[in-house]
């Protein structure tokens, strides 16, 4: 896999060598804008699919018993998120909480974790009409702390619908807020029927609005489904779709998370912006 490059940095470096836009101040600003949305809702977008396969894989077999043991087993809990986190349900409550801890912790995904996902269930994970209401708390992935609140809706056959209230990102180094609400279906394409998430995979749709980190704002729609798989080396990126984000100055961007257009995991993207298109590597 090639080392990953913040999709910023490499919008300047396109602006500099001069391979995609004219360049100045004006079409600078545009790029980055473009850029600096289409970075945020990724991020939201990813940690959002993480948290609800995390919750999944962690919730009680019985919700009834607060010594239910989780729906995978604990071998495999323990390989997603490399023991980083304590697992514990409280059955009156209808309550699972994943503990991070308060330190950091590096993740079978690559990313740094440390606080609370809590996740209350309306009845068992898998039924269909069961809602979970996730909340986070001192919640961090790489330094960013993570806000607001998802409730998940199953839909039955594995699927479920996301919806997503006033959530933002608090980027670590005074980097900027980003803050959304976004409504997301997730269908399940594979892996319903066994208990590992390993095999799982979604086809994602959906929408999003929202103000990026500079303070403009954005929608970003979802234009082919995006593909998550949850095997060992899938789970970091999408592995195929594409999203249109368009912003308040009428700037517009087209993303596709499979140039390649065999499904691969790995990193490569294209970025799209104004009929010119690059290729970048997603941190």
């Amino acid at each position: 896999m090639r080392y990953a490059t913040p999709l910023r940095t490499l919008a300047y470096a396109a602006l500099a060598s001069g391979l995609l836009f004219t360049a100045s101040c004006q079409r600078a600003d545009v790029v980055a804008d473009d850029l600096t949305s289409a970075e945020d809702q990724g991020q939201g977008d990813e940690e959002n699919a993480a948290t609800a396969d995390l919750v999944e894989a962690a919730s009680p077999q019985d919700v009834t018993a607060s010594a239910s043991p989780s729906i995978v087993g604990a071998a495999e809990l323990r390989s997603l998120t490399a023991g980083c986190f304590t697992r514990t349900y409280d059955a009156a409550t209808r309550t699972l909480t994943l503990d991070f801890g308060p330190t950091n912790c590096l993740c079978a995904d690559g990313r740094y974790r440390r606080g609370q996902i809590t996740a209350v269930f309306s009845g068992p994970y898998r039924q269909a009409g069961a809602v979970v209401t996730i909340n986070r708390t001192n919640y961090f992935v790489n330094d960013n702390q993570h806000l607001g609140t998802r409730v998940i809706t199953n839909l039955g056959s594995g699927s479920f619908d996301l919806s997503v209230q006033n959530a933002s990102i608090i980027f670590a180094n005074n980097g900027g807020t980003t803050a959304w609400s976004s409504q997301r279906r997730y269908t399940r394409t594979a892996g319903f029927g066994t208990p590992s998430i390993l095999d799982d995979a979604y086809s994602i749709t959906g929408s999003l609005t929202g103000t990026n980190r500079r303070s403009v704002t954005y929608t970003a729609t979802i234009q082919s489904p995006l593909i998550k798989k949850f095997a060992l080396g899938c789970a970091r990126h999408f592995v195929a779709g594409t999203i249109e984000v368009t912003n308040s100055k009428s700037q517009a961007m087209l993303i596709n998370y499979d140039p390649s257009g065999t499904a691969a995991c790995d990193n490569i993207a294209t970025v799209t912006i104004n009929g010119h298109t690059r290729t970048i590597y997603l941190k």
